[in-house]
Formats: structure tokens, sequence, C-alpha cells
């Protein structure tokens, strides 16, 4: 598959994502953010405000694109996005689980790198 396909996945599994945990966020001060970098495709969701009187600030999820494969470096959802990347036509082979240790990935049923 092309990179570019890649690429336009991970910016719409990640538009619907970040508006479903904007949907569902309690505080007004409280927002979720999608980071689209294509020129050194870098792919994150990111919340940050205040919930109840706290600081909040974080990553729920960040994937990259490195040799052709999407690298999925953090993955904070409840479901998965690997998964959702394969319905939507990502060969297992080109998703690498790099939250995983390197001699653990082989294990899995994803791309080892």
């Amino acid at each position: 598959m092309a990179v570019e396909q890649y690429r336009q996945y991970l910016r719409q599994m990640l538009s619907e994502r970040a508006q479903r945990a904007a949907q569902q966020r309690t505080e007004a001060e409280y927002e979720v953010y999608t980071v689209f970098d294509t020129e050194q495709d870098h792919y994150q969701i990111l919340y940050v405000g205040w919930l109840r009187n706290k600081r909040h600030f974080g990553c729920i999820f960040h994937a990259d694109i490195k040799g052709g494969k999407i690298w999925i470096q953090h993955d904070g959802t409840e479901v998965g996005l690997a998964n959702r990347l394969v319905e939507m036509g990502v060969p297992k082979q080109d998703i690498v689980l790099a939250f995983h240790q390197p001699a653990v990935r082989q294990y899995t049923d994803f791309g080892t790198g």
C-alpha cells in the first residue's frame, strides 16, 4: 500500500477518535487535539486542560510512518487502533506495535519492524 494512503487512514481515524473523545469530555476547559505532521509523518491525539482543578496534558495516541510501515508508538485507547487500521485495509505486517520491545514483537500478529 502507498504511504499516502496510510497518511489518509491515520488522519481519518485520528480525527474520528478525537471528535469522539471531545464529545465525552466533562469539563469545558478540557480539549482534545489532533497533530498531523505529514512532512515527518508523525500523527497524534493529545489532551490538554483542566479537570477538577488539576492540570492535565498527555498523549492518547501516537503513530509514525517509517520505512513504509505504520509504527504505533503509544495507544492509550480502550479498543486498540491497530485493529481499526486493519479494518481500513492496512496489512498487519505493515503495522508495528512499537510500544512492545523489539524481541516481543515477533509474538504479536503484527509487523516486527
